[in-house]
């Protein structure tokens, strides 16, 4: 999540209520992050706000129950390997692919008070790549919780990887090699006797058929980008059992998975979505005052317009709140079915259905607020859990980032033609 502040309850049915849960499933380690560089895509012309949201964002994270003795809670720019791994994956991500991402061509158009023509707005999905994959593992499953709407953002990274993985991934056994300038060696006697073939024949012999560090590179490349133009998964399935005996495939960083997500639909106060830009929201830390105040002024199904007139709770979003905060049975006031009923027939006017939500919306969130007061009083507590939450992405990040290095740069490889084996095999990978 971005440092905006304080949490509302759409933060919690749309995100927190999923992570809460991936985090008490044992077959998923979870990693959730205060995204402070993302901030600066956007909002880089002022950044005093960072620093407290970010703790304000904590607070309310564990308010809401995620626990960092479950869950890695860190703060994103505390893992400088996010930054170097985005680096390494712009190098390699196209201009067009990220010109044509919806949402950035959306947010020119509506965000009219900033600037958004940088780099770094225009490379946000990259650097979201790189926080998602840094904390994949190859032969382990990386799935990403999100919604329908954030799919094509999860898709765009698995495309990334794609194409990284192909190029530092992807090469060419040296038997292949071997085999191919024993067979060139052979042929190169029988060309002597052509006067045209024969001076590369005679170079060939010379050289008893081996390829140049120059040939090796080119073929390599084009068989890499012969990957990149099919996809990898179709190229490898062009060739026979006993020849990909010849292709090296590694899978550097894994490809991340989108798990969809149910999330149920809660409006703002005003129909819209739910925003504080909008002044919309109900907060995870408001009052009991201040909630019965706001819910009030909700808006409701248009078309009642009396008291006397009946309504239809499937279209008003004081309805969409009592599916989250109200028990679905009883014929007793405060129940789902009680506010549906009552509002078909008239039964109930809208200030009493309101107030009836309101109700059951402050039970929900009482406990929750609490457990933010008891939080806010000790913020050296959620500084410390940030720092070790922290301390302990960056020490996956770093393994991670061994990998990535000696995929691209191969140092440890380097190392060991110069100084030997024994004095290689311990030292960290670029580096």
């Amino acid at each position: 999540m971005r440092p905006t502040g304080r949490l509302h309850i759409g933060h919690y049915f749309g995100a927190l209520q999923n992570w809460i849960r991936l985090q008490n499933d044992p077959q998923y380690e979870c990693f959730y992050f205060v995204a402070d560089w993302h901030a600066l895509t956007t909002d880089y012309a002022d950044t005093s706000f960072v620093a407290q949201n970010t703790i304000e964002i904590a607070t309310d994270w564990l308010a809401a129950g995620l626990d960092p003795d479950k869950s890695t809670l860190f703060v994103q720019s505390a893992v400088p390997e996010h930054a170097e791994l985005n680096l390494l994956l712009t190098m390699i991500t196209p201009l067009g692919w990220l010109e044509r991402v919806p949402t950035y061509k959306e947010a020119l158009e509506n965000i009219t008070n900033k600037d958004l023509h940088t780099f770094g707005f225009l490379g946000y999905p990259v650097l979201q790549t790189a926080d998602i994959v840094m904390y994949g593992e190859p032969d382990t499953e990386l799935v990403v919780p999100v919604g329908e709407d954030q799919k094509s953002h999860v898709e765009l990274g698995r495309e990334i990887v794609r194409r990284f993985n192909t190029f530092y991934g992807l090469d060419i056994a040296d038997e292949f090699f071997r085999e191919e300038a024993q067979r060139a060696f052979a042929r190169a006697f029988q060309a002597l006797d052509n006067p045209f073939l024969a001076p590369s024949a005679v170079k060939i012999i010379r050289g008893k058929g081996a390829f140049s560090a120059e040939d090796r590179a080119y073929v390599v490349s084009a068989v890499r980008n012969a990957a990149i133009e099919i996809g990898i998964k179709n190229f490898l399935s062009q060739f026979k059992s006993d020849e990909l005996r010849f292709i090296r495939f590694l899978e550097i960083l894994r490809e991340p998975e989108a798990m969809l997500t149910h999330t149920p639909r809660i409006p703002g106060l005003d129909g819209r979505k739910m925003s504080k830009s909008y002044g919309n929201a109900i907060m995870l830390s408001e009052s009991d005052d201040d909630i019965r105040k706001k819910t009030k002024v909700m808006v409701t199904d248009p078309a009642r317009k009396r008291r006397t007139d009946p309504g239809n709770p499937d279209i008003c979003p004081v309805f969409d709140w009592h599916k989250l905060f109200s028990p679905p049975q009883g014929t007793e006031k405060g129940t789902q079915a009680w506010a549906a009923h009552g509002c078909r027939t008239a039964e109930i006017g809208c200030i009493e259905c309101k107030a009836a939500m309101a109700d059951n919306l402050i039970k929900w969130i009482e406990p929750v607020r609490q457990r933010r007061l008891d939080f806010e009083r000790d913020p050296r507590q959620v500084l410390e859990y940030l720092d070790t939450g922290s301390k302990r992405a960056r020490m996956v990040a770093q393994q991670t980032m061994d990998r990535v290095r000696e995929a691209v740069f191969h140092w440890n490889e380097k190392r060991g033609e110069i100084a030997g084996p024994r004095e290689a095999k311990n030292a960290p990978a670029g580096r």
